[in-house]
């Protein structure tokens, strides 16, 4: 096969920007209409889409500080009932962004022949909600709103990848540490308010001659109970997914996409909507740029 452009990329520098600096990925909702009130409050513990080129390559030895800036701004209308907190709530509106930082530290050597990585990850966020109504234990309040900033929860991931030529596999453990900003009496909090464990693994076809990458990601999310509500969000499996081709002068373009799915019905004495399950499928462009900064 004749070498094109795309060979002159450097492997481990792909990785290694893969680590410290996430693509940008712009997706668009395929099931607009989907009935997303499931996940207490929708809002799930697998922020759906983080995974998408080079998911299951090893990472280089040593310290990285991959960076995440995210932004959300969402809507439903007053045919829709969340319970979040403390109470039920028909349309919402919420928006806010995220800043998160992942330490990530990359030992020497293997374990059981592949490449171990550890990280942690932390940020600082801001979270606006609006409710048209929101029934509270004792009372109702019309055009309900809140906001909330603070620091999030914590995300320890533990991973482990090998790589034989064009094929990468990757396994992953992962989960929540429920101490960011939350409150069940507000609408708008910036942690989640339980535990979650979350496990899974990828697999990434890369071939740097031609210049063709393929990714996929698929988990499973086990949620612990929200104390302070009695509400337990089901099992959540996720599937994130990407296509792209690898460009001269260090560009990457392709497409990226998600589906998350339900597996079961929440539950608990808080849960007041009934065991509803959540289910959303996203597709967008995926554009990516390696740039040097500071020599690294």
């Amino acid at each position: 096969m004749g070498q094109s452009p795309a060979a002159s990329i450097d492997t481990a520098q792909v990785i290694n920007v893969r680590r410290a600096i996430p693509l940008l990925a712009l997706t668009l909702a395929l099931l607009p209409g989907a009935d997303i009130r499931a996940d207490e409050g929708g809002v799930s513990f697998w922020l759906p889409g983080q995974y998408a080129s080079f998911a299951a390559t090893p990472g280089q030895p040593g310290w990285s500080l991959p960076i995440t800036l995210y932004y959300y701004n969402g809507n439903a209308s007053a045919s829709k009932t969340f319970s979040r907190g403390d109470a039920l709530n028909v349309g919402l509106d919420s928006q806010g962004p995220l800043f998160m930082l992942s330490p990530t530290w990359v030992p020497d050597q293997t374990l059981f022949g592949g490449q171990l990585s550890l990280s942690l990850t932390f940020g600082y966020g801001w979270n606006s909600t609006q409710a048209n109504l929101s029934l509270l234990p004792s009372s109702a309040s019309l055009n309900r709103g809140d906001t909330d900033a603070g620091g999030t929860d914590l995300y320890p991931l533990a991973s482990l990848a090998w790589s034989s030529g064009v094929n990468n596999w990757m396994v992953y453990v992962t989960g929540d540490l429920p101490v960011g900003s939350y409150s069940s009496t507000r609408l708008s909090n910036i942690g989640i308010g339980h535990t979650a464990v979350d496990i899974g693994g990828a697999y990434t076809y890369l071939n740097t001659n031609s210049g063709f990458e393929a990714s996929a990601t698929l988990g499973v999310t086990y949620n612990g109970m929200n104390s302070s509500t009695n509400y337990q969000n089901g099992v959540d499996s996720h599937l994130d997914w990407d296509l792209s081709r690898l460009l001269p002068a260090n560009w990457q373009v392709g497409v990226a996409g998600y589906v998350y799915y339900q597996l079961t019905g929440d539950s608990g004495s808080g849960d007041h909507v009934g065991s509803f399950k959540s289910r959303v499928a996203s597709i967008g462009p995926e554009v990516g740029c390696t740039f040097t900064v500071g020599g690294q």
